[in-house]
């Protein structure tokens, strides 16, 4: 793997703070621009609405109290009729209060109108102490000229207009920077939009550079090591926790190689072993074999041999050599035994005869059958649990039960032989259990005693070649099951061993069979 890098990249947190960075930025300038623009809109519109409309309102509402102020003082002046003067008053609370109004609005740089404001009430004080106070104090407008008074209320027309006027360039002004800002308005929305689709594809640049990128090259590279390419290196580039991350797979990457070298070589030195045990085993099959047969028939004559010198010269010789003789003879018959256990015990396995479905109590009841002389002169009893189908070699899973009965019926305690054959369901197999009232084994011989020739007491006190219950466990452990000695047990002994159950096929297969006879 190449050496770590000496140039730093930027982690993946310091890019997505850059990218928050510009997108925040971005975002404060769109939000900032469109605030400002909406504000210097809403001032727009404020002059218009709140400043120069009134004002027009007022401007017209005092022109309007200024004419009704002249139609009821001509009125009056011409018909002498105090009910054309009401006009008048009404004319004067109007301008009053129009005045009022417009006096407030008259430091206002927008409006313009306080000089001709000013003006217009000047013109209009001097047409009423001209012309309209002269009209109602007299009752006749012979004293009073009527020209003079159009004169004057002429003269009031002129600073009313400038009013206008100046509203007008005001409104005029104030339409042209709303129109403006409103275009103004329009150019930071496009903006927006336009930023916030560049922010958008900065974000999705900045994050298909950053991060899903080197992540896609980064699985791509992973990929192609978990395809079987163990030998490629990982690499990647990017933000420094993804780099990281590639260095991490990189050590992976090679101790999966160690290990699988580790293994391989450990495979191979397996598959030695295995052809070495192989060859083991076939060479002791063929020992077992040669001990088995070729041993025969040299050991047949020296035990015929032994009998008949016993039966020809027995009492002809001294006491010492009818002893040795004897001597002879036994160790020739136990020899026999031994081979002929040993034979047995290695074709357990090798020599494969068909397997047959068969009830568990009638196993039993063979192997019992076989024991029926022993059990009656020791007065055991034997019971037996309802036994389910099992299948096997019939005569090596009789054997089994044969022996564990046997050697229940031999380690015998000082009261008859109390033996039961019991079994329970654990799952897919079937655990059998031969307890007895004998002598009892201990715990710390629990496995010692399934040793071939292995033997807890001496041949004269017990009789056997010490390979019944090796035997055993081997019929067990080839038919898929397994053997042991209960050490749970508070007195005698308890051998149990398990067998695979049958397969439900067989079983509906066994009741279908049943169900014509029982129909019979």
């Amino acid at each position: 793997m190449p050496e770590r890098s000496t140039v730093t990249p930027w982690s993946l947190r310091r890019s997505l703070a850059v990218l928050a960075v510009i997108a925040g930025l971005l975002t404060v300038a769109m939000i900032g621009g469109g605030t400002v623009t909406l504000l210097q809109l809403k001032d727009a519109r404020e002059r218009v609405v709140d400043r120069i409309d009134p004002a027009y309102r007022e401007v017209e509402r005092l022109t309007i109290a200024l004419v009704n102020q002249e139609t009821g003082i001509r009125g009056y002046a011409l018909a002498g009729d105090r009910t054309f003067v009401r006009p008048y008053e009404i004319g004067l609370q109007e301008e009053e209060a129009a005045t009022a109004a417009l006096q407030a609005m008259a430091g206002d740089p927008v409006l313009g109108i306080g000089q001709d404001l000013r003006e217009a009430v000047a013109r209009a004080q001097q047409w009423r102490t001209g012309y309209a106070e002269p009209v109602l104090a007299s009752g006749r407008s012979a004293s009073v000229p009527a020209l003079r008074g159009k004169e004057l209320f002429d003269a009031l027309r002129v600073p009313l207009g400038r009013l206008r006027a100046d509203l007008d360039r005001a409104a005029v002004q104030a339409r042209a920077d709303l129109d403006r800002t409103a275009g103004r308005l329009q150019l930071v929305f496009g903006l927006i939009v336009a930023g916030v689709v560049a922010l958008l594809v900065v974000l999705a640049v900045g994050l298909r550079r950053v991060i899903v990128r080197p992540l896609s090259t980064l699985t791509r590279e992973v990929r192609r090591v978990s395809g079987g390419d163990f030998g490629a290196e990982v690499q990647v580039s990017g933000p420094r926790e993804i780099v990281e991350l590639g260095w991490d797979v990189n050590t992976m990457r090679r101790h999966i190689v160690a290990e699988l070298e580790a293994l391989r070589s450990a495979g191979e030195q397996l598959d030695e072993q295995a052809k070495d045990l192989e060859r083991s085993n076939a060479e002791l099959e063929q020992f077992a074999y040669v001990a088995s047969h070729d041993l025969q028939e040299p050991l047949r004559k020296v035990a015929s041999f032994s009998q008949l010198l016993e039966r020809r010269y027995k009492g002809q010789l001294d006491e010492r050599a009818d002893q040795y003789i004897a001597f002879a003879v036994d160790g020739a018959k136990r020899m026999q035994v031994l081979i002929n256990d040993l034979l047995a015990f290695s074709r357990v396995g090798r020599l494969t005869r068909e397997h047959a479905e068969v009830e568990a109590n009638d196993l039993v009841a063979q192997a019992l059958e076989n024991l029926s002389l022993a059990i009656e002169e020791t007065g055991a009893e034997v019971t037996v649990d309802d036994l389910p189908r099992i299948g096997g070699d019939v005569s090596l899973l009789a054997g089994v039960v044969q022996n564990l009965v046997s050697n229940a019926i031999k380690f015998r305690g000082d009261e008859p032989p109390k033996i039961h054959v019991g079994v329970r369901d654990a799952g897919d197999l079937w655990e059998f259990s031969v307890a007895d009232n004998g002598i009892g084994i201990g715990p710390e011989y629990a496995e010692r005693i399934f040793v071939i020739f292995q033997r807890l007491h001496p041949k004269d006190a017990y009789p056997g070649t010490g390979i019944g219950l090796a035997m055993a466990r081997k019929i067990i452990e080839y038919h898929g099951g397994r053997m042991w000695l209960d050490t749970d047990v508070p007195s005698g002994t308890t051998f149990r061993f398990t067998l695979p159950k049958l397969a439900p096929a067989a079983a509906g297969e066994e009741t279908l069979e049943k169900e014509p006879e029982n129909a019979g």
